[in-house]
């Protein structure tokens, strides 16, 4: 039922890791536990990711699951202002870009949550 759904923020259920190359961000969604990916594959979408950073106007979104790892890969391009030597952001690197994505929200089975 739809009731038995709570919405959590995905740092409730996963680890964020970004990287840069040039203008291109690389976002890794690494889930807490491995019960928590089939949540993080059917709702953290190209479509979503790019939602989420729609503000920095992403030219391509894609996404690359590592199932062995319980990870998502997220490469985006075009979002980090030219890169490091061009951009005149705070984090020219997009470190900090983790934390954007991992205030995603998500819907969650409560019984899943419970059992932490």
């Amino acid at each position: 039922m739809a009731s038995d759904l709570i919405r959590l923020p995905l740092h409730r259920l996963a680890h964020g890791r970004a990287g840069d190359k040039g203008d291109t961000l690389n976002v890794s969604v690494i889930a807490c536990r491995p019960e928590f990916f089939p949540l993080l594959l059917e709702q953290v979408t190209e479509e979503r990711v790019a939602e989420v950073f729609r503000d920095r106007a992403p030219t391509t979104v894609r996404r690359y699951a590592l199932p062995g790892l319980h990870a998502l890969n997220f490469v985006l391009e075009g979002v980090l202002d030219g890169g490091v030597n061009e951009s005149l952001g705070l984090d020219t690197h997009g470190k900090t870009l983790a934390f954007l994505l991992l205030g995603l929200e998500i819907e969650v089975p409560a019984a899943l949550t419970l059992s932490r």
